[in-house]
């Protein structure tokens, strides 16, 4: 380190220091993963429009929701958007939705290519892939917004609910959603009301706090204001996303 880079360093506080130090590195470390990017690149987008605050791109991200369950959506031009995201890509948003066919962030947000960083899985629950598709995406791709995104009557959520109940475990690899569910499960079983609907609200709000207190390189964002996480809803009658959290 530079004499110079040592001395800025020393001016600030410990503890964004130390988050800035980590964010840094882990940032280096995770671009050496995906190639690296020219000075060019970082100074040269491939869509500009995606550079945004993270509140910035909330309201970007709700807005084309309102448009979607309008029935408003824009006409993309994908022709030139292959064109412009041949050489790479920064999203605007990143989205942790559930695998179930009937969600389509891409469709319920009217977004383009290279606008979403989309990682799917039944559930919605942010396994250590998961966790490390979000770090790329914040700490390479500079993506600002995270939405963890449950949607009502989730099948997921409803086949743990049922096999923790019955204490049946279900066939093959899916106990492994169960597991990962469960901890949401088990918390909204205190609550009262519907015990599908708490658990659906309760997973989203789980995955979120996980997310945003990830170590080294979420947790460092969140807290130096370059990232925020949210939580929300996606309901199948109306494709409406309602938000939960946010922080």
């Amino acid at each position: 380190m530079c004499d110079k880079c040592s001395e800025n360093l020393h001016q600030s506080h410990a503890p964004s220091r130390r988050s800035m130090m980590l964010f840094a590195a882990s940032a280096l470390g995770v671009a050496a993963f995906g190639g690296g990017a020219s000075a060019k690149e970082a100074k040269a987008p491939p869509k500009p429009q995606n550079v945004l605050s993270p509140d910035a791109s909330l309201k970007r991200l709700m807005e084309g929701n309102s448009r979607y369950v309008s029935g408003v959506s824009r006409r993309h031009d994908f022709t030139h958007e292959r064109e412009a995201l041949v050489g790479g890509q920064n999203p605007y948003a990143a989205v942790l939705s559930c695998a179930d066919s009937r969600i389509a962030p891409e469709y319920a947000f009217d977004s383009g290519r290279g606008d979403l960083f989309v990682c799917r899985v039944a559930g919605n629950f942010a396994g250590d892939e998961t966790v490390a598709s979000m770090e790329y995406a914040v700490a390479v791709l500079g993506t600002p917004l995270i939405l963890v995104l449950g949607h009502d009557n989730c099948g997921a959520v409803d086949a743990t609910i049922k096999s923790l109940k019955d204490d049946k475990p279900l066939p093959g690899h899916i106990p492994t959603l169960v597991s990962a569910i469960a901890p949401a499960v088990k918390t909204a079983a205190q609550q009262s009301g519907n015990a599908l609907d708490n658990a659906i609200r309760q997973n989203v709000l789980d995955n979120v706090a996980k997310l945003k207190s990830a170590a080294p390189i979420l947790n460092a964002a969140v807290e130096q204001g370059k990232l925020k996480v949210v939580g929300g809803i996606y309901r199948l009658s109306t494709g409406t996303v309602e938000l939960l959290a946010q922080g």
